[in-house]
């Protein structure tokens, strides 16, 4: 059985040490990128680093937004807001059509204000490493603003599970963006 858990950088060590006395001791291999154990009764727990000085964040859904950047563990810079994107409908016909455009409209308008908060809070060269979530579809289409493709070729971790953004959202998300991934595995019986 695998599973995974999200542990605090500066918890990492501790984390290893508990993961040692659960089972029967556990050899550390450190492969760039990654922490690999493995127990003494055949566990594994591989986890994936995300250590960057300097984070950007794009939080977008339909129902909010937030775009922030993260320096050193402190947000320094963040815009979060809301826009009414309508939910769809059960009505045919036309009405079901022009509904259809004005959700299409609405969800375009989103994307362009996180396009333009991006430009501001990320501008190119301020951050290392990017932390996208919310909704992928949204979040997709922001990224794939030319004017953005400086944040094209940064390491990037997801997040699709986020709430809509908020302030304590992307304070979480920040939290989580530098979070060690760590995969377990049980040992086989």
């Amino acid at each position: 059985m695998s599973r995974t858990v999200e542990v605090d950088p500066s918890r990492l060590d501790r984390w290893i040490d508990g993961f040692s006395a659960r089972h029967d001791g556990a050899t550390r291999a450190d492969v760039p990128g990654r922490v690999v154990l493995t127990g003494g009764d055949g566990a594994t727990a591989v986890g994936e680093l995300f250590d960057h000085d300097r984070v950007g964040l794009v939080l977008v859904r339909r129902g909010g937004h937030a775009v922030g950047r993260d320096e050193g563990g402190e947000l320094v810079a963040h815009t979060c807001g809301t826009r009414y994107v309508q939910s769809r409908t059960k009505k045919g016909g036309w009405s079901q059509q022009r509904y259809a455009r004005r959700r299409g409209n609405q969800a375009d308008g989103v994307v362009g204000t996180v396009v333009e908060l991006a430009l501001r809070h990320l501008p190119e060269g301020a951050v290392d490493a990017l932390v996208v979530g919310g909704d992928r579809t949204l979040a997709e289409q922001v990224l794939a603003d030319p004017r953005l493709a400086h944040l094209h070729e940064l390491e990037r971790r997801t997040l699709w599970d986020l709430p809509d953004p908020r302030l304590s959202v992307l304070q979480r998300a920040a939290r989580r963006g530098r979070a060690v991934r760590l995969t377990l595995e049980d040992p086989v019986a």
